[in-house]
């Protein structure tokens, strides 16, 4: 027997009333079970301590985008596993980071109307390009002389310094900033040069003796977002270079993501005024007398990619002592870094870089440490070269190999 009840569309039996409301309990049921079943999909799993297997991590290029990809393996052991998971995340968080810094750098000259600004075609033309070292040789406004002794020494030109860069994968400017009255005597003197000879980095610094440390960093900066290579190195225009020398001496170290490699020494902190290389901030490392921390002579040095980026991603707070080479090593404490102490890139000049090429020691850099370069060098560095430099051919038929 079953209960009738009228309305207004006809007679509803309270046995459809039941079946309504079967179905209304079996959907939220149903709701309630999907927001458990997906709560438990989003839960990070437990490590598993008894899995010999790991999972390797890698990153994928994806069109405009960056992902990274999570690959099983089984052969290598769980120390190892986990060991090259963590390489690969930080090359990879390295990678980025390095990408970063050249957008913000790019942005900044361009905001800022640095030089740098007139070259965007050609640091979008390099930003895929990997190069094997930079080397930015610091000049200045009244070095022309200079800057043409070493082009007619041991820095190649025109077709050869372009095949440099495409075969050997080795840029070599010359590294200035402007004056300061932008658009100068002194200014339009070296965008001339610049348009003989195409081998001049302009910078966004204004020129000065007292301003090295922080051209230093400007110069880092712009060269890590300009061209993105595995060693990044400074010279000065007073220095005898020998390319596949040190090309060998840095491809030793192509492995290691941080390295700093150079003469490292460890001189005392003049704190007296007046006198040549006095540290106004002498104070800082403690007792009058004290000695520098280590760090590589100013002359020459080379740092590893990460080690630009890291200067480029920090030179708003990086602090300049008074001499460039302190500033670049004290930027270096308290990380990570590998120093590497070659003496082949601080011989002397004549009798002494003959002596050790004589023994087969062939020396990268020669200087007078008395005049922290060659010692009136436009007069000089070509009898350097003659009697130091290396074989001619020796760069086209060097391999740096990692």
């Amino acid at each position: 027997m079953s209960l009738k009840s009228k309305g207004w569309g006809g007679e509803v039996t309270m046995r459809n009333v039941m079946s309504r409301n079967w179905a209304f309990l079996l959907c939220f049921c149903s709701f309630c079970a999907g927001v458990l079943f997906t709560n438990r999909l989003w839960m990070v799993p437990e490590s598993r301590p008894s899995r010999i297997g790991a999972e390797r991590i890698y990153s994928e290029p994806d069109g405009c985008n960056q992902k990274l990809v999570i690959k099983h393996t089984s052969n290598d052991s769980p120390g190892e596993a986990t060991n090259h998971v963590i390489q690969e995340l930080n090359k990879t968080i390295s990678n980025l980071e390095m990408k970063l810094a050249a957008s913000r750098a790019t942005h900044a000259s361009v905001h800022n109307g640095s030089p740098i600004s007139g070259n965007l075609k050609t640091l979008q033309s390099n930003s895929k390009k990997k190069y094997f070292m930079v080397i930015g040789i610091n000049t200045a406004f009244n070095s022309r002389k200079r800057r043409d002794s070493v082009r007619a020494t041991w820095m190649p030109q025109g077709e050869e310094r372009k095949k440099l860069e495409e075969e050997k994968g080795i840029i070599i400017r010359f590294v200035i900033g402007h004056s300061s009255t932008a658009g100068g005597i002194l200014d339009k003197a070296i965008e001339a040069e610049e348009q003989v000879n195409g081998d001049l980095l302009r910078l966004n610094h204004v020129e000065g003796y007292l301003e090295l440390s922080g051209k230093t960093k400007t110069y880092f900066s712009t060269a890590v977002a300009m061209w993105d290579a595995e060693f990044y190195v400074k010279v000065d225009d007073d220095v005898h270079l020998n390319l596949a020398t040190l090309g060998m001496i840095l491809s030793k170290h192509r492995l290691k993501p941080r390295v700093y490699i150079g003469c490292m020494k460890s001189g005392p902190v003049l704190a007296r005024k007046g006198v040549k290389y006095h540290e106004p901030e002498y104070w800082k490392f403690g007792e009058v007398g004290n000695k520098y921390f280590r760090h590589a002579t100013g002359q020459l040095y080379a740092i590893s990619k990460d080690l630009a980026t890291y200067i480029s991603i920090n030179q708003d707070v990086l602090h300049k002592y008074a001499n460039e080479d302190v500033s670049l090593g004290s930027w270096f404490i308290g990380l990570d870094v590998e120093q590497v102490d070659d003496r082949r890139l601080c011989c002397g000049t004549p009798p002494d870089c003959v002596w050790k090429a004589m023994t087969g020691n062939i020396c990268a850099a020669s200087f007078d440490w008395r005049c922290s370069g060659i010692c009136r060098s436009v007069e000089r560095i070509m009898d350097v070269h003659e009697r130091c430099g290396e074989d001619k051919n020796a760069i086209w038929n060097a391999r740096f190999s990692q």
